[in-house]
């Protein structure tokens, strides 16, 4: 079985209007999270905290990125509060996490507890990005996915997987299966921050790129069937 780290980005979690919280999505994905944990998987959750805040949007209004960043971080806790009381819902053990100190409300990151939880069957959610400023979710996610020694990344987004462009503005573009870490940063594709691929490629961790709107995708992604587009 394998241990996967699953990003999701805030504004996943807001559905069609990318904004607050959708209860229908959020019970979708306790549901699809909770198909890997009953097959043996062992999971991991970065999210991102788009839905409520974004921080570079706050720096262009103040001038202040670490305070913009430090928002978003609390964005990204409040997100992962809300995913875990629907995981809950769903009878799936979990533990939420933060890289911010927030006694009370989730529980300080730390590498070894964090692999008691998923070693143990229980679902790690990892709030707070990397507590750092400067530093997006998803350099967060690769951060944990290899600390916390996993199989995978997989990146859920609301397309099939990587294009050559986007394929919501140009009816050209083409969908890769399979690509390497180098041409996704020699052609400067959209997967996840540079930060983040060149994270990585050097500690040859795969990226599985993936449409989370479509049941079992967060499955067949774990279990190694083709879906999405693998990075590698």
């Amino acid at each position: 079985m394998s241990r996967v780290l699953l990003k999701l980005s805030g504004e996943a979690l807001g559905g069609s209007q990318g904004f607050g919280f959708d209860s229908k999505i959020l019970h979708f994905l306790s549901l699809e999270i909770s198909k890997l944990i009953a097959v043996g998987h062992s999971v991991g959750l970065v999210l991102g905290g788009g839905n409520l805040v974004r921080g570079s949007g706050f720096a262009e209004l103040s001038d202040d990125r670490v305070v913009g960043d430090h928002m978003g971080m609390l964005a990204t806790i409040m997100n992962a509060l809300a995913l875990s009381s629907f995981l809950n819902r769903n009878q799936v053990v979990n533990k939420v996490f933060s890289a911010l100190g927030i006694a009370g409300v989730a529980k300080d990151y730390d590498k070894n507890d964090a692999l008691e939880v998923l070693s143990s069957g229980s679902v790690g959610i990892f709030a707070g990005g990397t507590g750092n400023p400067f530093f997006t979710t998803d350099t967060a996610a690769c951060l944990r996915a290899i600390e916390l020694q996993c199989d995978l990344v997989v990146k859920a987004t609301n397309v099939e997987g990587v294009y050559s462009a986007d394929p919501n503005t140009d009816k050209s573009a083409k969908k890769y299966d399979e690509i390497t870490f180098n041409e996704v940063i020699e052609n400067d594709l959209s997967v996840m921050d540079m930060t983040a691929v060149v994270l990585c490629r050097d500690h040859k961790m795969p990226i599985v790129v993936c449409n989370i709107d479509r049941e079992d995708n967060l499955l067949k992604a774990a279990s190694g069937d083709p879906v999405g587009t693998r990075v590698s």
